[in-house]
This record gives structure tokens, sequence and C-alpha cells, in this order.
């Protein structure tokens, strides 16, 4: 389900640091053996804790240390192993409580910062800080004394940061040892030093950022409250189970106590959620802010981690990436709530607002939603250009588009990991061997040189009139444009990208070559326009599968005779491709992306088949004018049989051969 959380981690290993005779060999038995050892030994060797025997499900390793059996190197490798050292002081000896500022917490400082400088890649186990890792302060031997030193403690922790908790306890008693080792193992597993800021009483800013976002995404009406319908579905989500009217009304009355403005209109404001977690911070229970933000992908160091954003997708060559059905719907839902003034269309604050719980917008909104997928009017992108937008990121980079969904919070909105919003289409050889494509993306790359019109070719495909975009001169080189058209009723996207070739011997590299349908451009006014895109079909498409267009644009102006071997139509007839499509922005025409989508949705209807077709649907209607004036001879007869036997094999040419060519038979 996408969801981060301690039991992943592996294990935790807990070091015992302190002056000798402090007790910290007796505490590691007494917990062992549950009860006190009359004999003990310099060391106690390393324990292991299974899993299942421990509150927080994780195998746990204690280890001892001797200052008569070890050196400061030893002593210096324990510490940079550990996850979490707990200093251990007797509580009936002041020297050792005052050694735990002026020996012990320098110490284990200065060990990770050391360790931190030898390793430039940071992979140290000091992870509060670049110098420092948990500590648990320890003061044995409680058995002895009627006081308590936790007053002296609490001073100390004010100055130490990196201090997450402290314990009293008597290894000869047994009492709190349990709760020792609990301390230090949460402060592995759910550390307070990201969250909260000891002496400011108050929560860090990377945890405060973190729980902003968290808000937000729970914020489903967008109105910057949270009802009890969407707390229910905050509990729910992060800890499977509802929130009972009685304790949401407990909650609301302590947050409304302790902050005016933190509950308004019977609903939680933001003040009101962040104040809650600092409550429970402060109360002890670091775990349930930890369960929540692990539940929204963050990691100790609250950073989202990789495998929540990116979880492993198999793509096998040949295959693509399109929006599913939930994928498509998630979004959906998303534009719906914040197209606040329900015009269809997001506003730029909206979309601001939108892609606030990213650490910024995914495209330009000024310059690229504008140019690379429909718009209205003003520019604003609408709920069909919305979609346009993400299925061609989809497409072209499906990394980034899992990222996103998940900083938009698709995996706990939808309970489920944001692969199952992506589909992964069949590979194109299975495709070709069924002379059909399954998929409903296509990517068409319109090739030609530079000043042939392709820019305006592809800008035409997102605006109903096409003749606004004549004279205009196109500064900004957006790479890609997406709509859709209809294909035999179905709705496709076709992706049209502009790739520029400024000579003719000038190499295409592979990505520029491979697509699903290409679109050749030259310019019809320009004698020597044509010689180029000979040159590229010739080059590398003469002997490939991928089908081609030919287009001549500008058509509106003088056709120019071209400076090239052959004509354009003399050409396509030689290499059996369809006519040249004259195309011009003054016609307003849009047929051309109809036909550029088709022939990619049937890629093994070429030119060539087209033309066996229409030949043998020519000799057919020869045939059956024939027998109508009783002109048909014996030879006439076998040749109808023939040509009624290929008939149906051939309809679906026929249908393919009207959509590409517009060729209407009477």
């Amino acid at each position: 389900m996408g969801q981060y959380t301690a039991s992943q981690r592996k294990n935790v290993r807990i070091l015992l640091v302190g002056d000798a005779g402090v007790g910290k060999t007796s505490l590691i038995l007494s917990l062992v053996s549950e009860e006190y050892p009359e004999e003990v030994p310099p060391r106690a060797e390393e324990i292991t804790i299974p899993a299942n025997v421990t509150p927080e499900q994780v195998p746990t390793n204690i280890v001892d240390f001797s200052s008569v059996e070890q050196n400061d190197d030893a002593l210096a490798a324990e510490i940079n192993k550990a996850h979490v050292v707990c200093i251990v002081y007797a509580v009936d000896d002041d020297d050792s409580l005052d050694r735990i500022t002026t020996h012990w917490l320098p110490l284990v400082r200065a060990t990770c910062s050391n360790s931190n400088n030898s390793n430039s890649n940071g992979n140290s186990n000091c992870n509060v800080s670049s110098s420092t890792k948990p500590i648990v302060l320890v003061g044995n031997k409680i058995d002895l004394i009627e006081y308590s030193t936790i007053d002296s403690v609490l001073a100390i922790m004010e100055d130490y940061p990196e201090i997450e908790s402290c314990v009293e306890c008597s290894a000869k008693t047994l009492h709190n040892i349990s709760e020792m080792f609990y301390y230090a193992q949460k402060a592995v597993l759910h550390p307070t030093s990201p969250l909260y800021i000891m002496e400011d009483q108050d929560l860090t800013p990377a945890c405060k950022k973190s729980l902003v976002r968290i808000f937000k995404i729970c914020d489903i009406d967008s109105d910057n409250l949270l009802n009890d319908y969407e707390l229910n579905l905050f509990q729910r989500r992060c800890f499977n189970t509802p929130l009972q009217p009685q304790i949401l009304d407990e909650v609301k009355s302590v947050i409304q106590k302790n902050v005016p403005d933190g509950i308004y209109n019977d609903a939680v404001t933001l003040k009101g959620f962040l104040f809650l977690h600092c409550l429970f911070i402060q109360r002890g229970r670091n775990e349930t802010t930890w369960a929540v933000l692990r539940r929204f992908g963050y990691n100790d160091q609250l950073e989202i981690c990789q495998e929540y954003l990116r979880p492993p997708l198999k793509i096998p060559p040949g295959s693509s990436t399109e929006l599913s059905h939930r994928g498509q719907q998630f979004l959906i839902a998303l534009f719906e709530r914040y197209d606040r003034d329900g015009d269809g269309a997001l506003s730029p604050e909206e979309h601001k607002m939108l892609f606030s719980t990213c650490p910024a917008a995914p495209w330009s909104y000024s310059t690229d939603i504008r140019k690379s997928c429909p718009t209205n009017e003003a520019g604003w992108v609408t709920l069909h250009g919305w979609l346009c937008r993400w299925t061609l990121m989809t497409l072209v980079d499906v990394v980034k588009t899992l990222e996103y969904l998940a900083y938009l919070g698709f995996n706990v909105h939808e309970n489920d990991s944001q692969l199952v919003a992506i589909h992964v289409t069949r590979e194109r050889r299975i495709d070709l061997a069924k002379r059909q494509s399954s998929r409903s993306v296509y990517k068409c790359h319109v090739i030609g040189p530079k000043g042939s019109g392709k820019t305006g070719l592809c800008r035409g495909f997102l605006i109903d009139d096409m003749s606004k975009l004549l004279g205009k001169e196109f500064k900004t080189n957006v790479v890609h444009c997406i709509n859709s058209v209809q294909v035999y009723g179905q709705e496709k996207h076709l992706i049209l990208r502009d790739i520029d070739v400024r000579h003719a011997l000038d190499p295409l590299q592979p990505q520029e070559v491979n697509c699903d349908v290409a679109c050749l451009v030259y310019d019809a006014s320009n004698p020597r326009s044509f010689e180029c895109v000979a040159r590229i079909y010739i080059k590398y498409y003469a002997e490939s599968k991928i089908p081609v267009m030919i287009v001549g644009t500008k058509c509106d102006l003088d056709e120019r005779r071209q400076d090239y071997l052959m004509q354009p139509n003399e050409f396509c007839e030689k290499y059996k491709l369809l006519p040249p499509h004259l195309f011009s922005l003054k016609s307003n025409k849009k047929e051309l992306y109809t036909k550029l989508a088709t022939m990619a949705a049937f890629p093994r209807f070429q030119a060539a088949w087209i033309l066996f077709y229409k030949h043998r649907l020519v000799q057919l209607w020869e045939s059956a004018y024939l027998r109508q004036f009783g002109l048909m001879t014996e030879d006439h007869t076998v040749w109808l049989k023939a040509g009624l036997g290929v008939a149906a094999a051939t309809v679906l040419g026929f249908i393919v051969l009207k959509a590409i060519t517009g060729t209407h038979f009477r």
C-alpha cells in the first residue's frame, strides 16, 4: 500500500556505556534472566532479542562496553555501529552523573563527527544530526536512594537535543528494566529530535512542513478545515480503525481548551492539527505522530522515501505507459476539488494551490501548459487539457508521474500504491502481428527542416481555429503537443513531438526515430525543402515498420517544384507511400491528425496494402457492373468469385483506407 513503517528497519542496535561500576552489565543480565546476578562478569556478551518478544516487533541487539577489556578504538567502533547509546550512571554517585556532560556526551558527539568527516557519502549511523545520535540517560541503582535525580537530568536534556529520554531503574529489583530497553528501542524507531525542539517546546520546521502537507491532502473539500468525515478517513488510513464519536469530541475539547482558534465550525483547523501532534510528543507518544508521517511516505529524516515516490515498475521493451482508469479518476477528482469557481478550468492560483503539497509544479503553467495541451481562451488548462498533460507526462516520463501522484496523496486516497494508476501496454511486436494497436496513446514524431512549418502544425493541434496562428512567431519551443482524436468512435491521445533537422545530413538519434507514426514535413513553397525529408525517409524509415505520412505545409502559398530527383508525388508512389498530405493553417482542416492517429492504430496497413485493397475493390465493382448489363464472361465470373473470397479479409483495409486517404468510391 506504499506505506513506510518502522518495521521495515532490520534491527535495532543498543550500546550501553558509562563509568565502571555503574551497573551496565547487571542491567543486561537482569533483563535476560529476569533476576539479579550474584556474580557479574566485566562485560556481557552481545545479546540478540528476537522480534516476536519486542514491543515494536524488531530484532534488537544489546551490546555492553567494558573499559577493562576494550580500548578507545573499540569504543569508537561500537558507537559508530550502534543505533542508540544508553549512557548509564549510578544515582547514588554524583561523579558518574557529572561525567555525563564532561565526558560521555562530548565523546559520543566527537566520535560521530569524526565518522561523518571520514564518510563523504553520508552513510554514518549518526542519524540525529551531523555530529551525534540518539541518547538515552539511564540512572541505575534507584533501590539505594529515596530521592530522584530526574530534575538534574532534565536540565542536561535541555542542552543536548540528542537526548531522547531518561529513566531511573534498578538492576537488583528489576524496576523499569524492560522500560529502559523499550525507551532505547523507541529512540531509534520513533526519535524525538526530528519532530520536536525541546528548548522551544515546539515542532521542528521540517515536522511542521510535513504535517501541513498531510493536512492539505486530508482536507478533501479544500476548506482549510478537517471535519468529522475527513478526520475519520484520516484515522482509518493511518491506524486502520475508526475514530469513536466520544473520543473525537474529547480531542476537539482538548484542542479548544489549549488553542482557541484550533476549532472552527466544529472542525479542526491547521493550527489545531499541529497542536495535537505537539501534544502527542510532549506526552511521550512519538509513535503516534511517526505512524502518521510514515503512512504518508516520510522516513526518519522527514524526507519522502524513494521507494514511496518511485515504486519499481517493469516495462518490457516495446511497451509504453498510460494512465489507468483509476489514475484518470483520481486526477479528475483532484481537478474538480481545486476548481473553486467551477468554470471548468484551473486559474494560475488554483493550479498553484493544487500543487502546494509538492516541491514544485511538474511543469511551467505560463509556458509549458499553454503550448502543450488544450486550454480555454484565457490560456487556463481545462479538464480535458489537464488529463492530456498528465497523459503526456505518463508516456514520456512515467517515473515523474509516479512521484507526483505520491506527492498529491494518491497512495493515501486510493489506499494503494500509485502503480495501479499506470497501465503498461502490450509490446509493439504483438501490435504489429495483430495488425492493430491496443494502445490509447500514440507518439508521432514531426520531423523536418527548420522553417518547414512543423511547430505551426503541432500547435494547430491544440486550438479550434488554426488560422489564429498565421504569421505568429513561435519563440518558445515546447517539444511536445498533445490532444485527443476520434479513431472509429474511440478516443485516442496523439502526442506530436517537434524534431528539428538543420541539415539534410544531420543524424537522428534512435529516440528521435522510434515512434508509433512518423510525420515528415516539408515546405511546399520552398523548392529546397523536400530533399531533407526524402533523405530522412530513405535513411531511417524505408526499411522500418513505422507508418509514415509525408506532409507538405503552407499549401495556401504557391506550390513550388522541388529541387530533387523526384517530385513528392513520384517519391511517394515509388516507395508505396500515401500521396503527400497538403496542409495549411489557413484552411483550418484537421483531418491530418485523425489520419496520423489511424495509421498509428493500424500500423501494418501501410500504403502498399491500401493500394492493393483499392485495386481489388475496383475489380469487384467492375465485375458487378459487367454482370448488371449482361456483359459477364466466364473469365469475369472466375475473377468475381476470387474477389469475393478476399473481400471479407479486406473490409478493415477499406475502412482504414477511407480514414487515412479520405477516399470515397461511387
